[in-house]
């Protein structure tokens, strides 16, 4: 007999018919021997509904009210569906969060679980109750008992939180979708059905926007192993199981806030090759790295800059042995990529960089949290230790150090976030030893006989923010987004240009960055006061950008696949404005009006496509 916490969406629910039908599902699945917890969202579109009232009432209704407004939607789902199980002859008990002992932060409309009280959800279990709870909901830890709800996708946070506290053996997930697709069917019709995917690839897929699973429901799941399965509400099809290796004993005290980061990892075996001022224009970053290729020069990190004029920078990290033929490389193709349109325009210019090192953090915990990679950067600043190159991910945040400084860098990172030291990370040969470090805790194994790209995603609610000559010294980029963090902006993409000005004495940089589109104008409002204050250049905002990504866990030591991925977008003349790289996860931000072309081009270019067309119910 299993214990099992089942998860249904809004238009699972959307009416008495499609109610009836959860609690039919719900009753076989008791018949076969299971104890049962059911987290359901609010009908339909309900939840809709509720704001448009809030907004007829008021333009900037308070949080609190509308946590107590928007709370009210779960509540009738939860009694009509306790309803139908009874009328079925199966005994069923409805209970909010805060009955269900769901304990969040005091933050209205975005709080973040502390602990589940388990002890009268266990005894109903036990009485061989279904006990259906009302998701994206709890309360605060406060004496007030006030009614609290977790923002968007909080229906899947409540129902692995469950799992999690519970210990169920696993969570399913019921959506309207068959599992997860490797993109979006409502854009590309026969986007194929995946059977597992690991949570790494998960996390990444979902916080770019793929709207099956939420990022803070698989980051629980990851952090405590729960084993999650995706299916659909329609059919019998058994949908996709998300797997997560075997976690470390972790405390279900402060759940979601608990250590955001696991792990400081580090890496002296690397160098840097740069490639400043090449054309900014379609099929650039193609032909390069379809070179590289070619030569089987495998890359590390991969960075493409906010463009200057008609130019940008292209760079890249590789391991040292093979530096001398990525060198080779690059200064072969860089005359070649001189622009024909302007032949004024300098040449590429190739820069080599050897004594480098990479730095990172990683951990489930930094997902929507802009305060983790302010914290590091403000970390290094506080060692002395100046920021060449810095690439994040959901799960980490790389920085490319000088390799004199790694010892530093690694000893305060891991002093600020708390990690006691395991294992060594990766030295480079003849380098000076670096200190010991936790063991790295790196991307899950791709699953076996899986392609290397599981999923393409698309992403167009993100605005794209650039500082002109901002000051290359330890301590701007912590500046920087440490004043975003205060004003809870979180930042998705960070690329820092490559080519260096001085200017009155001061070497400066470019700096550019990504965030929510909602963000945008409050960011660039409050950096451009600063910037003047400061002394840092122009802010530039551009909100017509789309941002498209590739994501698998077995593109690790494979060239060809970003070659592929640019090259599909070059056939479609898609100039691509920046790139960042993680091992697991390739973006590229090019222009909104794009951004459905591109991602069709690159699924197609991966031959991802199934033969099935999916057709999402309305």
């Amino acid at each position: 007999m299993a214990l099992i916490v089942q998860k249904y969406g809004g238009t699972s629910v959307g009416s008495v018919e499609r109610i009836q039908a959860v609690a039919q599902r719900v009753y076989k699945t008791v018949q076969a021997g299971n104890s049962l917890v059911v987290v359901v969202s609010a009908m339909g579109k309900t939840t809709d509904g509720l704001v448009k009232l809030a907004n007829e009432i008021s333009p900037n209704p308070n949080r609190r009210e509308m946590d107590m407004l928007l709370s009210t939607g779960e509540q009738v789902t939860i009694a009509l569906l306790s309803m139908a199980l009874q009328e079925l002859g199966q005994p069923a008990i409805s209970m909010t969060g805060a009955q269900v002992g769901i304990v969040t932060e005091a933050e209205h409309s975005r709080a973040r679980i502390l602990h589940i009280e388990t002890t009268r959800l266990s005894r109903h279990i036990n009485e061989g109750k279904v006990v259906v709870v009302a998701g994206f909901q709890g309360t605060s830890s406060t004496g007030e008992m006030e009614i609290t709800t977790l923002g968007r996708g909080g229906s899947d946070t409540s129902a692995v939180a469950i799992a999690a506290a519970l210990r169920a053996n696993f969570c399913e997930i019921y959506t309207d979708v068959p599992g997860i697709l490797t993109t979006d069917p409502r854009l590309v019709a026969e986007a194929q059905l995946m059977d597992a995917i690991t949570c790494d690839e998960m996390l990444e897929l979902a916080s770019l926007g793929a709207k099956v699973l939420h990022p803070r429901a698989v980051e629980i799941a990851r952090n405590y192993g729960v084993p999650l399965v995706v299916r659909s509400s329609w059919t019998d099809q058994p949908g996709t199981w998300v797997t997560s290796a075997k976690p470390q004993g972790r405390s279900l005290i402060n759940l979601e806030i608990a250590r955001p980061v696991d792990a400081v990892e580090f890496d002296t075996d690397q160098a840097k090759v740069a490639l400043l001022r090449v054309p900014d224009k379609p099929g650039v970053a193609a032909r390069l790295f379809g070179e590289i290729s070619r030569q089987k020069v495998d890359v590390d990190l991969i960075i493409q800059s906010v463009h200057e004029g008609n130019s940008n920078d292209i760079a890249f990290t590789v391991t040292t042995p093979i530096l001398k033929r990525a060198e080779a490389v690059a200064t072969a193709i860089a005359p070649a990529l001189r622009s024909q349109s302007n032949p004024k325009l300098e040449e590429a210019e190739v820069m080599v960089e050897h004594n480098i090192a990479k730095v990172s953090i990683a951990g489930a915990g930094m997902i929507g949290r802009p305060g983790v990679a302010a914290k590091m950067f403000a970390t290094l600043a506080e060692a002395g230790v100046n920021i060449q190159m810095i690439s994040t991910s959901e799960v980490k945040v790389s920085c490319v150090v000088n390799a004199n400084q790694c010892d530093r860098a690694v000893l305060a990172l891991r002093s600020a976030f708390e990690i006691e030291a395991e294992g060594q990370g990766s030295r480079g040969a003849g380098e000076s030893a670096c200190i010991d470090s936790p063991l790295p805790l790196r991307p899950s194994a791709p699953l076996p006989n899986c392609p290397p790209v599981r999923g393409v995603a698309l992403d167009l609610n993100q605005a794209r923010l650039a500082i002109r000559q901002l000051p290359d010294r330890p301590g701007m980029a912590a500046k920087l987004f440490g004043l975003l963090a205060q004003h809870n902006i979180s930042v998705d993409m960070i690329i820092q240009s490559q080519r260096c000005r001085v200017i009155d004495g001061v070497p400066r940089r470019d700096i550019a960055f990504t965030v929510s589109r909602i963000d945008g104008e409050n960011a660039k409002k409050m950096l451009t006061q600063i910037a003047a204050e400061l002394g840092w250049g122009e802010v530039v905002l551009d909100s017509a950008i789309a941002k498209v990504s590739i994501v698998g866990a077995g593109m690790v030591g494979q060239p060809g696949i970003a070659a592929k991925m640019f090259e599909a977008l070059a056939q479609q003349q898609i100039n691509i404005q920046m790139i960042a790289t993680s091992e697991i996860k390739i973006s590229c931000v090019v222009a909104q009006e794009q951004g459905v072309k591109a991602l069709q081009a690159i699924h197609a270019a991966f031959e991802l496509a199934g033969s099935e067309k999916f057709v999402v119910p309305a």
